[in-house]
């Protein structure tokens, strides 16, 4: 009978360990045949299977496989599936640890602190070499500063891609054409007082329920990357795209700071170098699919509107106070982190 209740509890204590944390749920300890550490971190992003945050991730993923002999793996589980769909409940995870590593946007982010949205003030960037260069000289170390009060730890920035207008009533070239559109945005103040000035009716609602709403005509159309909007498949329920790079957004690419600190040093390096590394990777994986996407949208039937500098002047005069006022609310030090003038 002791034999019987034994085995039970051997039994039971192993299923426990199985199910136990994240990266503690892999040996911590050194491989005989490599310089890596053997461990399994996991990572929340919270895109589709197919979005740049979980090519990301996979990228990052194969990069640290193949560096560190297998011993480092990371297992990437895309849609918040950790967070049941939450965004917000997938970034509490991130900082008290209950995953060790995450890819967000900023503005999802934003929800720790709103300064993380300085890099998305309207008409900041005229192009991806701009939004780059801010970031690596700069950006990124303010980012870091940022999240360091939450217990994360930033490894880089990848695109997210330049926020674009989709809409299913008429073409959108001018500020007045804006007006009285009910347009999707996600939270954050920046994306609600741009459409705010040009008297649209932003809606704040979760991505997954987006393209239902358009198609049902409660949304008149949505703001978001070439690279999300060609995923989410919105060439389906939207006629009208506007191109006219109103604001740039990035992914962060990040740890837990317990988790990381927990590491050995030759394990960080590697995570560091190869998270870099991924991040560039996603930057020219999403810029080069973007031009090939636009004429994908057009062969479908949606009529794509390239605004040119000129057009766009009237756009920015709208949003002049606004940015004045973004600028002035997050301070000096951000402003000259990001090249924001």
């Amino acid at each position: 009978m002791k034999k019987k209740i034994m085995s039970i509890l051997v039994i039971a204590t192993l299923a426990i360990s199985a199910f136990t944390g994240c990266g503690s749920s892999s040996s911590n300890e050194t491989s005989s045949n490599s310089e890596y550490q053997k461990i399994e971190l996991i990572m929340a992003v919270n895109g589709t299977d197919i979005q740049i945050d979980t090519l990301v991730g996979e990228k990052f993923a194969e990069l640290v496989s193949e560096a560190s002999g297998g011993n480092v793996e990371i297992v990437v589980f895309p849609n918040d599936q950790l967070a049941g769909g939450n965004a917000t409940k997938g970034i509490e995870m991130i900082s008290d640890g209950s995953v060790d590593l995450a890819a967000y946007a900023s503005s999802v982010m934003s929800v720790l602190d709103e300064n993380l949205l300085i890099g998305t003030i309207p008409w900041s960037y005229n192009n991806y070499e701009e939004a780059k260069y801010a970031i690596d000289n700069g950006g990124g170390d303010y980012y870091a500063k940022l999240l360091e009060n939450h217990n994360i730890t930033y490894l880089g920035s990848f695109h997210n891609g330049f926020r674009q207008l989709t809409n299913s009533k008429h073409a959108v070239k001018t500020p007045e054409d804006v007006k009285g559109l009910k347009i999707r945005v996600p939270g954050g103040e920046v994306y609600r007082g741009v459409f705010n000035a040009f008297g649209a009716d932003p809606v704040a609602m979760s991505w997954s329920e987006v393209f239902t709403a358009i198609q049902q005509g409660t949304l008149d159309g949505q703001e978001n990357g070439v690279s999300i909007t060609n995923t989410a498949k919105m060439y389906e329920v939207q006629d009208y795209m506007t191109m006219w790079n109103y604001t740039y957004e990035n992914d962060l690419l990040v740890a837990n700071t317990t988790v990381w600190n927990a590491l050995e040093p030759k394990t960080q390096e590697l995570l560091q170098e190869k998270a870099l590394e991924a991040c560039e990777w996603g930057r020219n994986h999403l810029e080069e699919e973007e031009e090939m996407t636009l004429d994908k949208f057009e062969e479908l039937g949606m009529q794509v509107t390239r605004l040119s500098d000129e057009e766009l002047v009237p756009f920015k005069e709208t949003v002049a106070d606004l940015r004045k006022e973004l600028m002035a609310k997050y301070g000096e030090e951000a402003c000259e982190a990001f090249k924001i003038k």
